[in-house]
């Protein structure tokens, strides 16, 4: 189970290293995007320069799932980064939600093989030091 976990934490890392990237350097050429609700949202997120500070969470957690480092972290930045991926298509754009899906099976595996360093943000009522 643990080269599962090995696989999954580099495959997630690089899956959000590259797409983070690749909304600073525009390296993965996208098609045009017919006039819809999601493509005006797509657009105010890059017109308003929020999708910088989404690329950089996005470089920086896959960039600690890579190394190896600080992976619980990384997992709680993308656990948010996947809810919104994730309701994005499922109430803006239908396709390409395959990659989303791909994203969460990944993270899961990733965060049950770390769950000893998860599990104590769940606590209902953590003890202060």
């Amino acid at each position: 189970m643990k080269i599962v976990v090995i696989i999954a934490r580099i495959l997630l890392g690089l899956l959000f290293f590259v797409f983070g990237l690749n909304g600073f350097l525009y390296f993965i050429p996208m098609p045009p995007m017919p006039p819809s609700d999601a493509t005006t949202f797509s657009l105010i997120l890059m017109r308003s320069h929020y999708l910088y500070l989404i690329s950089g969470t996005q470089v920086v957690a896959g960039f600690l799932l890579l190394i190896g480092q600080f992976v619980a972290l990384a997992e709680v930045l993308l656990a948010a980064m996947l809810a919104n991926i994730l309701v994005f298509h499922i109430t803006l754009m239908h396709q390409g939600i395959g990659m989303g899906i791909l994203g969460l099976v990944l993270w899961l595996i990733v965060a049950w093989g770390y769950r000893a360093q998860l599990l104590p943000i769940l606590a209902r009522k953590p003890a202060v030091e």
